[in-house]
């Protein structure tokens, strides 16, 4: 393994080895707080257990509005109006 993977997997993963289960309050604690957490036996990775992702309700559309808002905030995009001009005048 390279020092990258183990940083990446080792420094931002949980980890806990097959004793370590039997407290299962900080595996827990970990899962839903929605971590990935690496069971490992003799510091060997044998499996990752997942969180179970939150479910969104089928045909449900995120607030892109909201989204919007979040990253661009109250400027405004001239580029936007400009194109839109310039669509409706190569129209007719």
């Amino acid at each position: 393994m390279t020092l990258w993977h183990e940083l990446c997997h080792n420094g931002f993963m949980p980890a806990v080895n097959i004793r370590q289960l039997r407290d299962t309050r900080q595996l827990k604690r970990w899962l839903r707080a929605g971590k990935t957490v690496e069971l490992r036996e003799r510091n060997r990775l044998i499996a990752r257990i997942v969180p179970e992702a939150a479910t969104v309700p089928k045909g449900a559309w995120p607030d892109f509005a909201a989204m919007r808002r979040e990253i661009i905030g109250d400027r405004i995009l001239p580029g936007a109006d400009l194109l839109i001009e310039e669509r409706r005048k190569a129209r007719f």
